[in-house]
């Protein structure tokens, strides 16, 4: 953006004083950048614009105006400075008078003049041909001050034609330092032509006096004769032969000047003609100079041509005046109906068209040119969004286009398309888009960029349409010319006669670009009379919605800028109902999609298991959860003027059934991984994370997973989701906004523990009932019976081998999880004591060593895993010794015991896992 120019300063002018209209050369810095910039000149406040001449940015030369004050400041105001200001000031002088023979520089008003052709006064009075020397003697101009002399004698004058001459001021001014040799010189001078006057008047008298005599001796005779004859004959005869001399000196007269005189008569009649051609060529010479201006387009002069001929020759009564006038109202009714084509043709810009309404304006062109441009505007901004419409629905051959075949450069607002690069990674982790070509960035689908086409088409063309209303309302459309002609005043008032109409215009508008935008996106929300004018795109696959937030921050920036044209709210309440519906939209597909991703993450499932147990489904599901979540943020946040995007009610509703379907999908998808048969899991990538421990390397060694390690890692998985990775999902649905978290939080929960214990009873079912099964075939061995036994040596062998599958079961899970063992242990345990609980209690009657032996078997067992015992498996081996005689001797005791520490001695190693020392690092 161009910095602003400094305001103009005045520094000097050349002369710093004078009279009227003194040429003066202005100098400065900042006076404008050309003639087009200068739109204010004033010399001691009289505007001297008209007569201005810019030459330079520090040089302008015009003429000083009538201005009232004697001094004042020169003030330069320019278009990209403003108004400046000036170091110095010019002195206006009083005009002196100057005579009818007198030369001068400047152009004398010559309103009041002395014709002395028809002998007429036009308003000065004879006496000002006097010569303007009447002393005869040299003019010795004094330098005494004008104010001065005016001030000793008031009411007088030095002017000699006027009635209150004064002799005193006139000497003092003209001949303050003349000699008294040189005043007596004057006096002579006058006298001589006041003698002068008097002889000229002598001197005609004396010329004529011969003639004068001659008549009065012939009246004399005549009168002499009619005395001596007395009679009426003389008296007849005398007046006929009189009138006989006049008439025959009339004839020659007549005779002898009928030539000259018709001479004179043409001569006359030429040069009148001649006059009047000179004096009037203006108007006999405008017809051609009109048509001339008109093709040079200097519409400006054509127009102060014809309001200076309306003044002089629009009333006249000459013929030939009213001749040529007519010939100028034909000439000015075609640039009218020019003038009205150039305003409606579009596109035009907001200056042509102005300028062309200030142009009718004052041709005083019929009907109202402003309105007409402003409905032609109108329709043509329909027609536009109409036509971008059918070319891109008609171009729509493929899903995409390359954006390079855009034109965004010329583009006045930031594009949301080049946003869109840098947010585009926000849709998925980039380990979601592993298919995908890399291109897809660069490319768009066909309804995105008709959006995109299409609001800065409005934003473009919209500003221009709105200022020119403005500027009709506030009559700034017209010139000087109109506002006193009281065009300006009809004007404001046809425009607040038309507020609705034009309020009308812009509903239109924003409801054609809001319906054209819901064709393309939101079909489904137009009505059914609706859908061909405003839609007919082929839909082949609802929009992402990665793509459906660039179109809401287009729509957006859109909104801003016309915002910023200061339009009433209510006009662009319609683009902020747009904007809400594409945001649910946008929440509701991504929400889709997020699901549809979800569920192919079962594809993804590595089995590496980290160590504590967790393979990386968890962390990628919170991932995929999270960059949906993020990608919708600007879609979520509300710009000014926006309503919440939960504010309706199914809104909320929908959201919550979609979040508790996604954390739903991705519960399936584990108990799918965890169920899905053996053969239908891919083996070629599985491994475990090296740093895990694998005390038995049964995973490394068979290069797969078992249906019940799947089942470990799975409750594993669930564990971590219920601890972690749910409540974390949860902040992030309450940080972005989403209403009814508890709700889906509870629900999934509780679904994922009903997952959680569907897998728990599987694992338990598949490792207790062997163990438990193969209980009473090994007490039983060898037709072994409680009634008749030998004394006990020692922990029988099927209890050993229970205790070695239970230690495997502890492997197991202690190699995919730490955490899992106490609860898996515990419920093992108590499968195992049941089952010999209740075995025991089947016994009818034992022996005295019967009794012993199923004594010490059962406090091996209950000692040896009595850190996963539980109140359940308690009872259970409190039942099973209430079922056994009780020991009567002392020495059936102190066998026991020894018996019991030999056991424990014997497999000391592989008890490791039981103790309180193993089950603390566990917990650790």
């Amino acid at each position: 953006m161009s910095r602003a120019r400094q305001p103009p300063l005045v520094t000097g002018i050349s002369p710093n004083e004078g009279i009227s209209w003194t040429k003066v050369t202005i100098r400065g810095e900042n006076l404008g950048t050309g003639p087009t910039d200068l739109i204010g000149l004033t010399i001691c406040g009289h505007n001297c614009l008209l007569t201005a001449e810019w030459m330079s940015a520090s040089k302008i030369v015009c003429r000083v105006g009538q201005a009232k004050n004697d001094k004042g400041d020169i003030i330069v105001t320019t278009k990209s400075g403003g108004k400046g200001t000036s170091t110095v000031s010019f002195k206006l002088l009083k005009p002196e008078k100057i005579g009818i023979l007198d030369q001068s520089a400047v152009w004398v008003d010559e309103m009041n003049y002395y014709d002395m052709r028809t002998d007429r006064n036009k308003g000065i009075p004879p006496l000002s041909l006097r010569p303007a020397n009447p002393l005869g003697i040299e003019i010795d101009k004094g330098r005494f001050p004008q104010k001065d002399l005016e001030a000793l004698f008031p009411g007088m004058s030095a002017d000699f034609t006027s009635e209150n001459f004064s002799a005193a001021w006139y000497l003092i001014e003209n001949h303050s330092t003349t000699s008294f040799d040189q005043l007596k010189t004057a006096v002579v001078n006058l006298k001589k032509q006041a003698n002068k006057k008097n002889e000229g008047s002598l001197a005609y008298v004396k010329g004529g006096l011969s003639t004068f005599f001659e008549a009065q001796d012939a009246l004399s005779a005549i009168h002499q004769k009619l005395e001596a004859d007395g009679t009426e004959k003389v008296e007849g005869s005398m007046t006929q032969k009189l009138e006989n001399v006049l008439n025959r000196a009339s004839n020659t007269a007549d005779t002898l000047f009928q030539e000259v005189l018709g001479r004179k008569d043409k001569a006359d009649s030429t040069r009148n003609a001649l006059n009047v051609l000179q004096r009037f060529k203006f108007l006999f010479n405008l017809p051609l100079n009109i048509e001339r201006n008109i093709q040079k387009g200097d519409y400006d002069v054509v127009i102060n041509d014809y309001e200076k001929a309306k003044s002089l020759f629009g009333k006249t009564e000459v013929q030939v005046f009213k001749k040529y006038y007519a010939e100028v109202e034909t000439r000015i009714e075609a640039l009218r109906e020019l003038l009205l084509d150039k305003l409606l043709e579009t596109p035009s810009t907001l200056h042509d068209q102005k300028r062309y309404i200030r142009y009718l304006s004052d041709l005083h062109a019929p009907g109202d040119p402003a309105w007409q441009c402003i409905g032609a505007q109108h329709q043509w901004i329909l027609q536009l969004m109409h036509n971008c419409k059918e070319s891109y629905v008609k171009e729509q051959k493929g899903e995409y286009i390359f954006f390079p075949m855009l034109d965004l450069d010329s583009d006045v607002r930031p594009s949301a398309i080049g946003h869109l690069s840098q947010t585009a990674s926000l849709k998925r982790g980039s380990s979601f888009q592993s298919g995908r070509d890399d291109a897809w960035r660069y490319k768009a689908p066909q309804q995105v960029v008709f959006v995109e086409k299409l609001t800065k088409l409005v934003v473009s063309q919209l500003p221009n349409f709105w200022k020119l209303w403005i500027s009709y309302v506030n009559g700034s459309l017209f010139s000087e010319t109109a506002e006193k002609s009281g065009q300006m005043e009809r004007s404001k008032k046809n425009a607040r006669q038309r507020q609705n109409d034009f309020k009308k215009m812009i509903q239109e508008v924003m409801h054609s670009l809001v319906k054209l935008i819901r064709g393309a996106l939101l079909p489904f929300s137009l009505r059914e009379g609706e859908s061909r004018q405003y839609g007919g795109w082929e839909m082949k696959s609802e929009l992402s919605g990665q793509w459906l937030t660039h179109v809401i921050q287009t729509v957006r920036l859109s909104s801003e800028s016309l915002t910023a044209l200061e339009i009433p709210n209510d006009m662009l309440q319609i683009i902020q109902d747009l904007i809400l519906d594409l945001r649910v939209r946008c929440i509701i597909v991504t929400l889709q999609h997020t699901a549809e991703d979800i569920k192919r993450l079962a594809e993804k499932e590595d089995w590496v298991v980290d160590n504590e147990g967790l393979t990386s489904l968890p962390s990628q599901f919170e991932q995929c959860i999270i960059h949906s979540l993020q990608s919708l943020k600007t879609v979520l946040d509300c710009k000014p003027g926006e309503a919440s995007v939960f504010q309706q009610q199914k809104t909320q509703e929908d959201v919550c059934q979609l979040s508790i379907a996604i954390m739903q999908v991705f519960i399936d998808c584990l108990e799918q991984l965890s169920t899905k048969p053996d053969g239908d899991i891919d083996t070629a990538h599985l491994s475990v994370d090296v740093s895990s421990p694998d005390l038995f390397g049964s995973i490394h060694e068979d290069s797969s997973l078992s249906s019940e390690q799947r089942l470990l890692i799975a409750l594993s998985n669930c564990r971590y989701l219920e601890r972690h990775t749910f409540l974390n999902i949860a902040e992030h649905f309450e940080k972005h906004g989403f209403q009814g978290v508890e709700k889906i939080t509870q629900v999934s929960m509780e679904s994922l523990k009903e997952l959680d214990q569907r897998l728990f009873e599987m694992y338990v079912e598949f490792k207790a009932d062997p163990i438990v099964g193969s209980l009473e075939p090994g007490i039983y061995a060898g037709y072994f019976d409680w009634k008749d036994c030998l004394v006990p040596a020692g922990v029988r062998n099927y209890l050993k081998e229970a205790l070695v599958n239970i230690i495997a079961v502890h492997a197991e899970v202690f190699t995919i999880s730490k955490d899992l063992v106490p609860r898996v242990m515990s419920r093992v345990v108590e499968a195992v004591s049941e089952e010999l609980s209740r075995l025991m209690q089947c016994v009818s009657s034992f022996s005295r060593n019967g009794a012993l032996q199923a004594r010490l078997e059962i406090c091996a067992l209950r000692d040896t895993v009595a850190i996963y015992l539980t109140p359940e498996s308690n009872s259970s081996f409190k039942q099973a010794l209430e079922a056994l005689p009780q020991l009567s001797s002392g020495t059936d005791k102190k066998l026991l015991e020894e018996l019991l520490n030999k056991f424990k001695s014997s497999m000391h190693l592989q008890l490791t896992c039981f103790q309180a020392s193993s089950s603390a690092m566990m917990k650790t």
